[in-house]
């Protein structure tokens, strides 16, 4: 198959690359861009490890081909740290209420909930289950994450 030329932004870094109209993104960040903070769980759009940000909505990258996203802003669990590598308060807030255990799902979880708490100053509780309902989590039994997400509203300005 002849390749496709994409323009688009990814963590803030303007760029071009060519790319097989059949690539995933998932595939594409992983392998063609090093960014391997995307995990592959199931590869079929249920698991949610591979969730990013595409234009501030989150998405399975397993499901959508990197050249979908020509012309677009994408945002990976990697663009959450500030440049000099201080955590974002929703990492900060993981780390602090113990919202990971072994990380599979932790990238998923982070930018499905980065999504949340910018559309939604002060989720509740149900909010952000509802929020991570498509995201699976074999370890932490999800009451750790929900109590995570609810520090880092705080720490944005919400509750």
């Amino acid at each position: 198959m002849t390749p496709v030329e994409i323009h688009f932004t990814i963590n803030g870094a303007r760029m071009t690359r060519s790319v097989s109209p059949r690539l995933t993104l998932a595939d594409f960040l992983r392998h063609d861009l090093d960014l391997k903070g995307t995990h592959l769980g199931c590869e079929h759009g249920v698991c949610g490890a591979c969730t990013v940000l595409v234009e501030g909505a989150s998405v399975r990258s397993c499901l959508m081909l990197a050249a979908q996203i020509d012309g677009f802003e994408v945002r990976t669990v990697e663009g959450l740290a500030s440049a000099d590598g201080t955590l974002s308060p929703l990492q900060s807030a993981f780390h602090d209420n113990h919202g990971l255990q072994c990380g599979f799902c932790t990238p998923g979880m982070l930018m499905t909930l980065t999504e949340l708490l910018a559309e939604t100053q002060s989720p509740s509780e149900d909010e952000i289950r509802d929020a991570i309902s498509g995201n699976i989590c074999r370890c932490t039994g999800y009451q750790s994450i929900v109590e995570a997400a609810q520090d880092a509203a705080t720490r944005l300005g919400g509750k």
